[in-house]
């Protein structure tokens, strides 16, 4: 069993690999001009719509909304970023309601359609990653669901991250809002840059195209290390999570909305599988905003795996750094009580790796969060799999 899960980690492995390199060639060139027209929107005053109604397009919704707004690159300005889905009712109506001219609407799933639709008839930027009147659509090429939301995690960060690059170039930036920030007189000639003179789109378009393709090959040597080095952490937490009935889930941020994606995999499966039991223990603001308010952020998911956790059953936790407070807190919790805890960390591994604090521990080497959250996709993918095939 564990030689022949091996392989199949291999071929989804390969699969991967082949699909996110013929993406990323097919699409950097308009991926970099639709970098411009978001600068362009938000220089205006525009901000990012995501749209989405399934339970994996929720994921989606709250991930790239949560990128935008909370920027974690040191020198990236917080962009307005609003998620729309099924919390708040009828998507269109939502729509309706919060679309304006000057936005960025992305829809990340069938149920998302008739809300972009909304978004582009008043004027605005619409993007989508299969066939659904977008302006800009994005279509990966494979059918597996899981890759086309790695891609899609892939596509949207790199957006996020080189939407900035013009708003270091603002005289590329057509019907801004804001007035030059310099006035250089007649030294411009010296400093065209800072008197906002420039004209050459071209050129920063050739570099923001080459920067697409050093991230996606990037993301896909580091989810080569990630998925070959984790590959017995991976097929031992594939048995244990299979025997255990019940998968909590957790993380911060960005991480958080990885969490629940995880918990949408086991409950609805898009390849149809059977459900598995699984809580999202970022889900209820409520019990996190209590229990930050009332005893500290360390505890907000301490406390829910004194409430949830039952000897046997299994805990994952998501960290780009593998230091967070709130995330040891509550691997130790889950050992105290009997549950069998997996880890997915970047950088070294932290804390989390150094002092073994979980069973299971797969480390993404890398210092750059965008990169870690999209091969921790993929490794949170390919458990499911796992899991299912075991």
């Amino acid at each position: 069993m564990i030689e022949a899960q091996g392989t199949q980690l291999d071929q989804l492995l390969a699969a991967r690999t082949k699909a996110n390199a013929a993406f990323f060639e097919r699409e950097a060139e308009r991926t970099a001009r639709l970098c411009h027209r978001m600068a362009e929107r938000f220089a205006r005053g525009g901000r990012l719509v995501a749209l989405g109604l399934s339970p994996q397009a929720r994921s989606d919704v709250r991930h790239v909304a949560v990128e935008f707004v909370h920027p974690v690159i040191v020198g990236k300005r917080a962009l307005p970023a609003i998620g729309l889905s099924r919390e708040g009712g009828d998507l269109v109506a939502q729509a309706e309601l919060v679309c304006e001219p000057d936005d960025v609407a992305i829809g990340f799933d069938g149920g998302a359609a008739e809300a972009l639709g909304v978004a582009r008839a008043r004027g605005g930027v619409t993007i989508a990653y299969q066939p659904l009147g977008a302006e800009w659509e994005f279509e990966p090429p494979s059918a597996d669901p899981f890759i086309r939301q790695e891609i899609a995690e892939t596509h949207y960060h790199v957006l996020w991250e080189l939407c900035h690059v013009f708003f270091e170039h603002r005289g590329l930036l057509e019907g801004r809002a804001a007035g030059a920030v310099h006035d250089t007189g007649a030294s411009s000639f010296l400093y065209p840059f800072l008197a906002e003179s420039e004209h050459d789109l071209d050129a920063v378009l050739e570099d923001v195209r080459g920067s697409v393709l050093m991230k996606a090959e990037e993301v896909g040597r580091l989810r080569e290390q990630t998925l070959s080095e984790g590959r017995d952490a991976l097929v031992g937490a594939a048995a244990a999570v299979r025997r255990s009935g019940t998968l909590l889930a957790l993380g911060n941020g960005g991480s958080a909305t990885d969490a629940m994606d995880v918990v949408a995999d086991f409950r609805s499966a898009p390849q149809g599988w059977p459900a598995r039991r699984a809580i999202d223990l970022t889900e209820d603001a409520a019990i996190l905003t209590a229990l930050a308010n009332d005893i500290g952020p360390a505890a907000i998911f301490q406390r829910q795996v004194i409430a949830y956790g039952r000897e046997g059953e299994a805990l994952l936790a998501l960290s780009t750094s593998g230091n967070s407070e709130n995330v040891i807190e509550a691997l130790a919790e889950a050992r105290r009580r009997g549950l069998t805890t997996v880890a997915m960390v970047g950088y070294d591994g932290g804390r989390v790796a150094a002092e073994g604090l979980a069973d299971h521990v797969v480390v993404t080497r890398s210092e750059h969060i965008p990169r870690i959250q999209e091969a921790q996709a993929s490794t949170y993918h390919v458990l499911r799999e796992l899991v299912e095939s075991g």
